[in-house]
């Protein structure tokens, strides 16, 4: 019976119930929180980061943008601890189903357009019509970028999910093939396919935050965009 490279992606169920919630909320108990006067090395270093990328996403925005700071660390915080979540043995990736990603990049992408809408209504309009365009062109240019406006939350939920599945069935692929060429041909073979697979566990790692700060940056360019 052949195994079925998709299993890892299909959501987990206990006693007929989908986990999936338990699941995502998950990762946020494994950050630490102070409790003491003096934070420890752990905490010290999560702080550091925090601010590091605050610093990272905030420095283009003018004051009503900043007021999404808290937002954007914790949107980056939570897709970087459910990409995660799906390195450990036997577990599942939240970010690989495309339902949850939409999830988060319509109503972040709606309220980036809604506050532009709201506070800047003209320019909002006029980015849907290019400067010097010919008459002619004018309804069929509206039409198109009215087109990449909407499909902004498509692209950033199939970008998260395309990235993260292709790397986890890469990982399955070559950690069948480790397996396989151990019983078939010699040690040295096998070992190059270890050492292959290793690097690659090393590079899902980083590309697990990668896509977690893409995520973010996008959709703080659509807010800066609208702020």
């Amino acid at each position: 019976m052949n195994e079925n490279l998709f299993a890892s992606f299909m959501t987990p169920i206990m006693l007929g119930i989908p986990i999936t919630t338990l699941i995502i909320m998950f990762p946020t108990m494994l950050f630490p929180t102070p409790n003491r006067l003096i934070n420890n090395r752990v905490i010290t270093i999560q702080h550091w980061l925090i601010k590091l990328m605050s610093k990272q996403l905030m420095v283009m925005h003018n004051p009503k943008g900043q007021t999404w700071s808290l937002m954007l660390i914790s949107l980056f915080l939570f897709i970087a601890s459910t990409n995660l979540l799906g390195m450990l043995p036997h577990s599942f990736t939240p970010t690989t189903q495309l339902s949850m990603n939409l999830g988060m990049a319509i109503p972040l992408w709606a309220g980036t357009v809604f506050i532009g809408f709201r506070n800047k209504t003209k320019m909002s309009l006029a980015h849907l019509l290019p400067l010097g365009t010919p008459t002619f062109l004018t309804p069929m240019l509206v039409m198109i970028e009215t087109i990449s406006l909407l499909i902004q939350p498509l692209a950033l939920a199939v970008r998260l999910t395309a990235n993260i599945t292709a790397g986890h069935l890469l990982l399955h692929l070559i950690g069948n093939a480790t397996i396989a060429l151990m019983s078939i041909i010699t040690l040295f073979t096998a070992l190059i396919t270890f050492i292959i697979l290793t690097l690659l566990v090393i590079l899902e790692f980083t590309v697990a935050l990668i896509q977690a700060y893409v995520f973010t940056l996008l959709v703080s360019l659509y807010l800066q965009d609208n702020t």
